[in-house]
């Protein structure tokens, strides 16, 4: 079930949702094939700390990295992924499900390379779930900043 937070971001921007069973979609070529979309259009939010600056969710599609060397341009420090245990207390949501709408406390960075696709698909705040938008209203709603963070899969 999407949760109340979710919910009503949804509701006020009046975005497209969709639910599948639970854990249905732990992989973005998963949520692409459930979707029928490509790889790239699922976006990954994925949730990075640093010692001093803090926390950063990256948003990104679904068939690059995040490049540490680009995120770690923006942060001004190393950033180290966080577990799930510090993926629930600072975003709501676990790993898998994290939903960049309604999370405050945690800068919003999202990856350029999103920005290729005409619609993309972040979860929903469930593992099993995704958001129908836009790379500007995901933007916009997020109040993110946009930075090229990472590279092909295929590249370090």
């Amino acid at each position: 079930m999407i949760p109340e937070k979710v919910l009503e971001v949804l509701k006020r921007e009046e975005l497209k949702y969709h639910e599948f069973p639970e854990g249905s979609t732990p992989t973005s070529v998963a949520a692409a094939e459930v979707l029928d979309v490509e790889v790239g259009q699922i976006a990954k939010s994925i949730l990075f700390v640093c010692k001093t600056a803090g926390a950063f969710l990256v948003v990104c599609p679904g068939d690059r990295k995040v490049s540490s060397s680009k995120l770690k341009k923006v942060t001004g420090e190393k950033p180290r992924l966080a577990d799930s245990n510090q993926t629930e207390t600072l975003t709501g949501f676990l790993p898998g499900g994290v939903c960049p709408f309604g999370i405050e406390g945690v800068r919003i960075l999202v990856d350029k390379w999103l920005e290729e696709y005409r619609n993309v698909y972040p979860a929903a705040g469930t593992s099993g779930s995704a958001v129908e938008t836009t790379f500007e209203d995901l933007v916009r709603i997020t109040g993110a900043e946009v930075f090229d963070l990472t590279n092909p899969l295929d590249q370090s």
